[in-house]
């Protein structure tokens, strides 16, 4: 590897005159899938904390380097490249982390389909190891997909329903501004046409300030919205389904009523749990208020993220703290809010002094709101 290879014997003249730009085409390549996974190995290191993540970035890294040998890099001309000075406005800046990634996963993954034909004229072997990175590289987007998804599902501790509105994308950039990172997006009234509209609009603020969007009951939506998961009732189509359309990179998320419910849902998979309807709720009509006697058995059962849901508010947050919840989701306490962002800053606010009480093992009050 690395060593000099020499193009196969050519039909005729065409593929030894073609040498050199093989070589460059193979060198700038290389040079661009490495450059790539340099900077998808640092979100790996700074970003998400993980050390298998960042190895597995840095093997790819080494594998290309030995391929990389004085052959290729001599035949390099920079000041001849007509690409050097072709940009797009796109590359000139990136809107969050997640577009960032998606750009440069791509440009990897170019690159190397790139390697993999044209090392057909030049070695081979290459093209074999350039095949076989070109996969490595597809799992571990799925895996840095599903990664990140988890660690701000694991972060957040207000999760926003949303209801119809017509200031739905104001209300929740405003939540979002306060500091929102989870949010569903629920209508059931609307045509598709509207949904699919809405929930990319939505998708992309919610990207934009690195929050997580779900998509409610409906994965074919997902789907069409690249969403981040999809959140199921209890007469949705099961939970290995959904993770066999969606894949596993996505999140999958089941609302459960009692007992029963949350320990089929967790057996079944699911990412997280809503719990509830806590208090009677006009968005849930048919359901029975569950109580808080059930979000004091989630508090001791629960073995998956879970949110306490259903008429919660800024005057009863207090009693469903209480009882032992850690995360909330909120639906009319946030979108029918005066102030939207002041409100979401007021229940992460109760959400995180709660953490810290706790965590020092300090016996919450009953006045603590």
């Amino acid at each position: 590897m690395g060593e000099k290879h020499s193009v196969r014997e050519p039909v005729g003249d065409l593929l030894i005159q073609a040498q050199p730009a093989v070589c460059r085409i193979l060198d700038a390549n290389l040079d661009r899938a490495r450059e790539g996974l340099r900077i998808i190995e640092e979100w790996c290191r700074f970003g998400v904390n993980s050390s298998q993540l960042v190895n597995e970035c840095k093997q790819m890294r080494q594998e290309l380097a030995k391929w990389h040998g004085m052959e290729l890099r001599a035949a390099r001309d920079t000041p001849g490249d007509a690409g050097t000075e072709l940009t797009h406005p796109q590359e000139q800046q990136r809107s969050s982390i997640q577009q960032l990634l998606q750009a440069n996963f791509a440009r990897v993954e170019e690159a190397l389909r790139v390697l993999e034909e044209y090392s057909k004229l030049y070695d081979p072997d290459l093209g074999s190891a350039a095949k076989q990175l070109r996969y490595r590289v597809y799992t571990l987007e799925s895996n840095l997909l599903a990664y990140r998804r988890h660690q701000v599902l694991l972060r957040s501790h207000l999760y926003l329903v949303t209801s119809a509105s017509e200031q739905l994308f104001s209300i929740v950039e405003a939540a979002l501004q306060g500091g929102l990172t989870l949010v569903q997006y629920r209508e059931k009234n609307a045509d598709d046409s509207v949904r699919v509209a809405h929930a990319a609009k939505l998708r992309q603020l919610c990207h934009q300030y690195g929050a997580l969007f779900i998509m409610n009951d409906r994965v074919d939506l997902a789907l069409a919205v690249n969403a981040d998961g999809v959140h199921l009732g209890q007469q949705d189509i099961s939970i290995a389904l959904a993770r066999q359309l969606l894949g596993p990179q996505r999140l999958v998320g089941r609302s459960t009523t009692n007992p029963e419910e949350m320990q089929r849902a967790i057996q079944e998979g699911a990412d997280y749990i809503g719990v509830g309807p806590v208090y009677e709720t006009p968005t849930k009509v048919d359901k029975a208020a569950a109580g808080l006697d059930y979000v004091r058995y989630a508090a001791e059962n629960a073995s998956i993220p879970w949110f306490a849901i259903g008429g919660i508010d800024a005057n009863n947050l207090n009693d469903v703290l209480e009882a032992g919840a850690e995360r909330v989701a909120a639906v009319r306490a946030i979108m029918q809010a005066d102030q939207p962002m002041l409100m979401t800053q007021y229940f992460l606010s109760q959400l995180s002094r709660l953490q810290t009480l706790r965590s020092v093992d300090v016996r919450v009050p009953q006045s603590y709101v």
